[in-house]
């Protein structure tokens, strides 16, 4: 019965280990998606779509598309998201209590014009998004507002004619390489960090380890179904094992 209860446990274990090694369907939660909806005009920064400069009151949906170290892209989707409308360089920027809401600050302009969208905080984080802006446009939001406004010192391009879907597309790898400054209401440029208090290493480290950078260090034809389909032979050896000691025991 001793070597029964062996078989049986052996079997069972590979059984486990292969349904461990399966695929995992779910989706991960670094997105941070986000749905909100905008009750007038918001102008935006970053790489968008022909006409979308300025996104008109609707309900929209903000996600994170790549996320490392002191930068991080954020894209912004229909309400349904089948359409990419912007690609945005934000900076982490920390703040002192995290609320239980999101919260999206906006540059207040002059009547008539757009209010500048400004940063993104997501519900339970101490550190949100600070929107990059080209420097033309930061210069001028700086005046207007009399407040700091990052800028990036790259000649990117501002409008595409296609979406912006995936982080190795040249515009994304464009914004993650680009320098950061930061304009005064003077016209001063001063390093970002005179505006933005960057979080602690520690609470940047879970968003920089998504799905994909791990898939990235793989081959590409690297799959754990020979494995799978190994492990799983081998269970049915052990089954049959089993019951082979159980026809002699009895």
């Amino acid at each position: 019965m001793s070597f029964l209860r062996t078989v049986t446990t052996t079997a069972f274990g590979l059984a486990l280990m292969g349904a461990m090694l399966a695929p995992n369907a779910k989706a991960d939660p670094w997105n941070r998606k986000t749905v909100m909806t905008f009750n007038g005009p918001v102008e935006i920064p970053g790489v968008h779509l022909k006409g979308w400069g300025v996104l008109p009151a609707g309900t929209y949906v903000f996600k994170i598309l790549d996320s490392q170290s002191d930068r991080h892209i954020v894209q912004i989707f229909n309400e349904d998201e089948t359409q990419v409308y912007a690609t945005i360089l934000a900076i982490p920027n920390y703040r002192l209590k995290a609320t239980d809401k999101t919260v999206v600050t906006f540059r207040e302009r002059p009547a008539g014009q757009p209010e500048a969208l400004r940063a993104w905080f997501y519900p339970g984080r101490n550190w949100g998004e600070e929107f990059v802006y080209p420097k033309a446009k930061a210069i001028e939001l700086a005046k207007v507002t009399n407040t700091p406004v990052l800028f990036t010192l790259s000649d990117l391009p501002l409008e595409v004619t296609k979406p912006v879907l995936t982080a190795t597309e040249p515009e994304v790898v464009q914004l993650k390489q680009a320098p950061v400054m930061a304009i005064q209401p003077t016209g001063e440029e001063v390093e970002m960090t005179a505006v933005v208090t960057l979080p602690p290493a520690s609470e940047l480290k879970p968003d920089t380890a998504p799905t994909q950078v791990a898939a990235a260090t793989l081959p590409e034809t690297a799959s754990p179904l020979p494995l799978i389909a190994l492990l799983g032979l081998l269970a049915l050896g052990g089954a049959w094992a089993v019951r082979l000691v159980q026809k002699r025991v009895l």
